[in-house]
């Protein structure tokens, strides 16, 4: 018991360092700033999501490093994004331990559409929307502080994409 609840408590710290990164690159208006942020916060939820056995997360987490990397390099590179899809389903099929993993999956799956094909506000809400996937995944995984993160990322996205509109909106 005393192993869990260290492991337990080192997954709530490690998240709650992810947090932190992320709210700050989805206060961003500036793409390579959230992407860079975006690597070292999912280097956090695949740290967090492995201490609490959720192995498709985790999986899944790692593998968003490469993809952001690859996705501001070589942004709507199709045959990059179809290739980072395919590697997302084996992650998931290798790791599969139930329907408690389709979230991870679709959130998965949507932020690298959004990341290789979108930019700005279209690949906002993609992320968005990925990001409730994370929520769920999180609470699936019982972290307490993944949850809250994925929550305030969408929070501040949302928050974001209203201050991109208005910005267009001053310009037009």
């Amino acid at each position: 018991m005393e192993e869990l609840s260290l492991r337990w408590l080192i997954g709530q710290g490690v998240s709650l360092t992810a947090l932190a990164l992320c709210v700050v690159a989805f206060a961003s208006k500036r793409d390579d700033r959230l992407f860079v942020l975006l690597l070292f916060a999912n280097v956090a939820f695949a740290t967090q999501f492995a201490l609490f056995e959720s192995w498709v997360a985790a999986g899944i987490s790692a593998l968003i490093v490469l993809r952001i990397a690859l996705a501001r390099r070589f942004h709507a590179n199709r045959r990059l994004m179809y290739l980072m899809l395919t590697a997302t389903v084996a992650i998931a099929v290798l790791m599969w331990s139930g329907p408690r993993d389709i979230p991870a999956l679709a959130a998965g799956l949507l932020g690298t559409y959004g990341m290789f094909m979108l930019r700005g506000i279209a690949m906002r809400l993609v992320l968005a929307a990925a990001a409730f996937c994370w929520i769920i995944s999180n609470v699936l995984a019982g972290s307490i502080g993944g949850t809250l993160a994925e929550t305030l990322i969408f929070v501040t996205n949302l928050i974001t994409i209203l201050r991109l509109r208005r910005d267009a909106n001053a310009l037009a």
